[in-house]
């Protein structure tokens, strides 16, 4: 059964539509990965799952409830979690009081105890223990983004979207996100879907794949069945 349904979605800035009729269904507990050169509209749709971007047609559903006219913060709370692009962190303040800031998603959700920040974060991100002192605008690109991720999972979500989370990141910093992503699925059984450009990383982490080109999914498959050169003539155009 699918955690996220997206059926008809469709948005665009001003007059300019760039999302034309999405249709794409992530399974629970999947790893998929939303791959395309930039401009394709990859940002967009994530913007839209979340809810920071309004769609103008069509529905999205999670977990079976109709979450398409909940906004933002509704989403967070109903277990959407985000690492946008940039990662984002509030410079001024510290590590700590970044992942504070995530408890917010917990705020009147059914089942879930706010106990404080979880203890299986600074596992996965033991720097994070090193430098929780220190003011997130002070960290290196791979602690910031360490970071943002840390920060999404303060809210327990059961979705977690990722946005080009290995841009800029130095390789061994990558390889570490990646052992935290597949440490995050298999311990806490969570869905991930990434948005990548790196073919390389989306086929060693994600079991399924959607292609978009100029606002709309051409391509849809799977990475253990089909190999990344394959389908990079589709991406690279």
């Amino acid at each position: 059964m699918s955690l996220l349904e997206l059926e008809g979605v469709a948005a665009a800035y001003g007059q300019s539509q760039v999302l034309w009729n999405i249709d794409m269904a992530v399974e629970r507990g999947a790893a998929v990965a939303l791959i395309g050169r930039n401009g394709v509209g990859k940002t967009t749709l994530l913007n839209a799952i979340v809810g920071v971007h309004k769609l103008m047609a069509g529905r999205l559903r999670f977990d079976e409830a109709d979450l398409t006219a909940m906004p933002a913060h509704g989403r967070a709370r109903a277990g959407i979690g985000f690492v946008p692009q940039g990662r984002h962190v509030f410079a001024h303040l510290t590590v700590m009081e970044n992942l504070t800031v995530g408890l917010a998603a917990l705020a009147g959700r059914k089942a879930v105890k706010d106990s404080g920040i979880a203890s299986h974060i600074f596992d996965l991100f033991p720097k994070l223990t090193e430098i929780r002192h220190r003011k997130a605008g002070l960290l290196s690109g791979g602690e910031q983004q360490q970071l943002a991720i840390g920060r999404a999972l303060a809210g327990q979500p059961r979705l977690l979207l990722l946005d080009e989370p290995t841009e800029g990141i130095q390789p061994n910093v990558v390889q570490q996100i990646e052992q935290a992503l597949r440490r995050i699925r298999a311990e806490l059984g969570m869905t991930i879907v990434i948005v990548e450009q790196y073919l390389d990383f989306a086929w060693s982490f994600a079991e399924a794949y959607h292609v978009m080109q100029r606002g709309r999914i051409v391509r849809s498959g799977s990475t253990r069945t089909e190999t990344a050169d394959e389908i990079s003539h589709l991406v690279n155009i």
